[in-house]
């Protein structure tokens, strides 16, 4: 055990730490466990064990092309097998045309004899020329669409699993290597194409070999077994340095593309950054240059000792070729035809060993994308589920609590928590930062499951019911929504992606949100790409991606809107048609959730509900809530804001009472 550990530690090499992995990253970008999955398969790894698992790889790698695309498939393999014939007809030539020139008889005579196995030399020669073009089309047809099924294959997965696996560090690992996958996939088609021809060519000389003395063909492994050795030694290493080194080689990219990133550049600039990055950025590439040094060291050393094995071999291989031509055992021509036939079936086997060791290779970061797969299939969100009612007439969280897989401490995100939403009413979630609103948030549209109590759509639990149709329910406008690198109309439509982008709904929806000035602005209205970086792309405000975001949530036209934050990029007479805007909703019969820290847009809410810690401290409308008496927290959080916002001269009035009763002004 121990000197299997010192073996693992000499694979990684050694653990140097560079200053710029502590001061940016708080340590060592190492993936410690990252490829323990292979790490006693891979570093037992044998040339025995590769033949062994040859046919399993080639079987999977060609299920996948058939699905890519069966008739470039037909077509290589015909190709392959054309090629391998061809060649074993040229030796066959070769040995025929070597019999008639070194035969009896003027030297004319033995030209002429020679002729016809020349011609049909040229012939295989001509044919293998065509089926290796043949080949080399088809598989370079067949390569790209490999990548995409391979593609595709982890990203429908990736994109329908849980949002605690996608939150989840050790999905991200596995992740990380899986995208790997798709592109050894790809190459693994070129691979077993050439093992393909490399073990025809193989047979094709070891066939001839053996008709013309059997003691040729072990001699002729021999020659071979030093260079498996080495390609096997160097591959192992490779591979788990790979694996050791895949976050600190993705940390080192980061800096250089945060040196070209447009969001970055004005502060890159400003607080002239840029030296800083780019020092940092050479050292951690020198950290990764000095681990691709001693790879090559290693591999120089191997190669060789490989090469002085071959050396000594090759000599015994032709040592004892003359000990047969010295002793009578072979005629002359046949030796000549032995000697090109080893040569080629050493090429062939140097070759077969290579290529299916980079074959293997390739495997593994082909395994852990099925790994991937098996694990997102296995943390899917659920097809089935059953129905919500037509009409939900509330939800309700009923002693709610959960913790994020994997959080730090014992104190969950929610703990028994009671919220009753019902339609066609304005709920408000107000609480200091880390309160759990967002939580609460994410499992009513669905997003996560409770730990512990329910989430009732009237009388149908959530962690139950058909999570797509729970979806289709929500709409969220969230102070972070993503902005799509698309044009303004993708923009808003993605709120509907199976829906038409009908010009009239969306100019509704542009219109409800304040956003048509901002369409009309653009150099291309609704066909205008909202991405700097690429050909005819246009930048827009953080308060116009706001209103489109909140267009794009009316466009979605869900019972249930949520809407987080939705003002922060607003100046005070768009947010406040907003939130006239929402308690139009409201009137309509939507439901509306908001959650914000400007606690004056929540007077107007039906519910309110106050949260601190994971747990509900507070809840009652906007009147009860403010009266003096009671534990006055909402009220304290309310004054305290109206307070702030007067004392600072920004849109707000101090604290009064208005003619209903109510406290009113500007927080």
């Amino acid at each position: 055990m121990r000197r299997r550990k010192a073996a693992r530690a000499h694979q990684a090499g050694p653990q140097e730490v560079s200053e710029s992995e502590r001061l940016l990253f708080g340590g060592p970008l190492r993936y410690e466990g990252g490829w323990n999955h292979h790490d006693g398969s891979f570093l037992e790894l044998s040339l025995r064990a590769m033949l062994a698992r040859m046919p399993r790889l080639i079987a999977a790698t060609v299920r996948l092309a058939h699905r890519a695309d069966a008739r470039a498939l037909r077509w290589v393999a015909g190709a392959e097998l054309g090629g391998g014939l061809a060649q074993a007809v040229g030796l066959v030539a070769v040995n025929q045309a070597l019999a008639g020139l070194l035969g009896g008889g003027a030297t004319g005579e033995r030209l002429a004899a020679a002729v016809p196995a020349l011609c049909l030399v040229a012939a295989a020669a001509a044919m293998g020329a065509l089926f290796k073009s043949a080949s080399t089309a088809g598989t370079g047809r067949l390569e790209p669409k490999v990548f995409r099924v391979a593609t595709e294959k982890y990203l429908e997965r990736v994109a329908r699993v849980e949002l605690a696996a996608v939150e989840d560090e050790e999905f991200h690992k596995l992740l990380d290597s899986a995208q790997w996958g798709a592109e050894s996939a790809r190459r693994m088609i070129r691979f077993c194409t050439s093992v393909m021809t490399a073990a025809i060519s193989l047979i094709a000389a070891a066939g001839v070999l053996t008709v013309l003395h059997p003691a040729l063909l072990p001699l002729l492994a021999a020659m071979t077994l030093p260079s498996a050795w080495s390609s096997l030694t160097i591959a192992r290493r490779r591979y788990v340095s790979f694996h050791t080194w895949v976050q600190h080689a993705r940390a080192g990219q980061l800096l250089g593309r945060l040196l070209i990133d447009t969001q970055a550049a004005p502060e890159v600039r400003v607080h002239n950054i840029g030296p800083f990055l780019l020092r940092h950025f050479r050292t951690m590439a020198e950290t990764g240059e000095r681990e691709q040094t001693r790879l090559a060291r290693l591999a120089a050393r191997t190669g060789l000792i490989a090469s002085g094995w071959t050396g000594l071999t090759a000599a015994a291989t032709y040592l004892t070729l003359g000990l047969l031509l010295w002793s009578g055992s072979m005629d002359l021509a046949v030796a000549g035809t032995a000697v090109i036939a080893v040569r080629t079936g050493s090429a062939s086997l140097e070759g077969l060993v290579i290529q299916l060791n980079l074959l293997y290779e390739e495997s593994l970061f082909v395994a852990d994308l099925d790994r991937l797969c098996r694990e997102a299939d296995r943390r899917l969100i659920p097809e089935a589920g059953r129905p919500l009612p037509e009409k939900v007439r509330a939800i309700r969280f009923e002693n709610v609590s959960f913790a994020y897989p994997g959080a730090a401490g014992d104190e969950p995100a929610l703990s028994g928590v009671d919220v009753t939403i019902r339609t066609g009413r304005i709920v408000a979630l107000v609480g200091n930062n880390g309160s759990g609103k967002s939580t609460l948030v994410k499992l009513l549209c669905g997003l996560y499951v409770p730990d512990s109590g329910r989430v009732l759509w009237d009388d149908v639990d959530a962690a139950e019911a058909d999570r797509t149709a729970l979806f289709d329910r929500v709409a969220v406008v969230a102070q972070d929504f993503f902005r799509w690198p698309f044009t303004a109309r993708v923009n808003v439509a993605i709120g509907r992606p199976d829906a038409p982008s009908d010009e009239e709904l969306l100019d509704a929806a542009a219109r409800y949100a304040g956003a048509d000035e901002t369409v009309a602005a653009l150099p291309l209205g609704w066909d205008t790409l909202l991405a700097r970086g690429y050909k005819g792309g246009h930048q827009i405000s953080g308060g116009q991606w706001q209103r489109l975001g909140i267009a794009r949530a009316r466009h979605r036209d869900a019972p249930v809107l949520v809407v987080d934050e939705p003002t922060s990029a607003l100046d005070a007479e768009a947010e406040q048609r907003v939130f006239d805007q929402i308690r139009d909703l409201a009137a309509e019969g939507q439901t509306v959730v908001l959650i914000t820290h400007r606690l004056h847009s929540v007077r107007h809410a039906d519910d309110i509900y106050v949260l601190e810690r994971g747990r509900v401290i507070e809840q009652g409308t906007f009147e009860e809530l403010m009266r003096p008496h009671g534990p006055g927290v909402f009220r304290g959080m309310y004054l305290t804001q109206s307070r702030q916002y007067g004392h600072e001269g920004k849109a707000a009035v101090p604290a009064q009472k208005n003619g209903r009763g109510e406290v009113g002004g500007g927080a």
